[in-house]
């Protein structure tokens, strides 16, 4: 690392003060900021009796400042971390070499891809993530670990990571960004007819139900409103035999430290919340997150999870829709197949051989898959996005 430049580790988000989040992260970003990572580290969400242990990553320049920032975490498993190695996990285990515990420099519970080595603007930004990256891989030897992760980069990082050695893995998730439609109608005129009259229909459905739909930010929710709201959250988690990591407490402290880059999308009945989508904002995107619902309305869940969240962007003036990991069904709806990636390095060469062989072949299967699926978009012929 730069002769200048030195790191150390600290062991919570809420030990690096918060005018050096402040300094260091994207303005208004809704997950890298001072309060996210460590409300879900107190919380639990994110904490070593769940297999996260903080080992965030700060670089400090000859006077002793702050000057860059690295998330960084060590983990038991691979929940959570949205870079899908269990696999690579069990051919460790048929070898009689063990992966866990490995370090991973993410966002918790949240596959929103964006900067992850965070340096202060300036002539040695460069040298200051070339530190962080020095630091990550020494203390990956000094504990003697398998490997470090860094899922979902922004796209001149993950270059930069790929040229210091890192192998890239390479994901597909659906985003909407703003054609320059100006509302939903004008948005749903880019649709073909027989696209466009099923949303209508859908959203119609919803209308007809006689459920009340309203938009909410952080700070216009009470705490007392948290726990009916979580249930919903909770209860739709179990049914599909997931963990629900986020508490009532832990929502209601997110909602207050952050506001209106908290937005919700709550289904009424007769006053009672019956179905919740819980997003968060910067001043250019949208990021859909958690959706609960407490029994079977038809076509809610495109609603609050998709057409509402559009909606929303139309009125901000929010340029994109990220509503989450996976989903198939986001295509008729129009988010477009976006290949986002993560880059990974391995401490054994052989293994490291390996998985260059199978991220080589993923990386031109996920291409094809990509311009397979973006055929299935439902826009008309003169209004198709331009290939990604």
């Amino acid at each position: 690392m730069p002769p200048s430049i030195s790191c150390r580790s600290v062991r919570s988000a809420s030990a690096i003060a918060r005018q050096d989040w402040n300094r260091l992260c994207p303005v208004g970003h809704p997950f890298l900021n001072a309060d996210f990572l460590s409300i879900i580290e107190r919380h639990g969400a994110a904490a070593r009796e769940w297999g996260w242990a903080a080992r965030h990553l700060l670089a400090s320049d000859e006077r002793g400042r702050i000057v860059g920032l690295l998330p960084l975490y060590l983990k038991t498993h691979s929940h959570g971390d949205f870079i899908y190695d269990w696999s690579w996990a069990a051919a460790y285990r048929q070898l009689g070499r063990k992966y866990y515990p490995k370090l991973m420099s993410c966002l918790p519970h949240t596959p929103a891809a964006g900067p992850r080595l965070l340096a202060a603007a300036g002539p040695q930004a460069a040298g200051i993530r070339q530190a962080l990256i020095d630091g990550a891989r020494l203390l990956l030897g000094e504990a003697g670990l398998s490997s470090w992760h860094v899922a979902l980069p922004a796209d001149d990082e993950a270059t930069l990571l790929q040229s210091q050695g890192l192998l890239i893995s390479h994901d597909v998730q659906f985003h909407w960004t703003d054609p320059g439609c100006g509302d939903f109608d004008g948005y749903l005129a880019s649709f073909s007819a027989a696209k466009r009259r099923k949303v209508r229909a859908e959203r119609r459905r919803v209308q007809d139900s006689g459920l009340s739909i309203e938009t909410r930010h952080g700070d216009e929710i009470e705490p007392a409103e948290w726990p009916l709201l979580h249930a919903l959250y909770a209860d739709t988690f179990d049914r599909f035999n997931n963990h629900a990591v986020f508490s009532a407490a832990c929502f209601a402290d997110l909602a207050q430290a952050l506001g209106r880059r908290m937005v919700a999308f709550i289904a009424r009945d007769r006053g009672l919340p019956v179905a919740v989508a819980l997003c968060f904002r910067s001043d250019e995107a949208l990021y859909g997150r958690y959706w609960g619902c407490s029994g079977n309305y038809h076509s809610l869940h495109f609603e609050l999870c998709f057409y509402q969240g559009i909606a929303y962007c139309l009125q901000q003036g929010l340029r994109r829709f990220e509503p989450g990991a996976g989903g198939e069904h986001k295509l008729s709806r129009g988010f477009t197949p976006t290949v986002v990636r993560s880059a990974h390095w391995i401490d054994d060469p052989g293994m490291r051989e390996l998985l260059a062989r199978h991220l080589s072949l993923q990386g031109q299967a996920l291409a094809g898959y990509r311009e397979q699926a973006a055929a299935h978009l439902p826009f008309r012929r003169d209004r198709m996005p331009p290939p990604l």
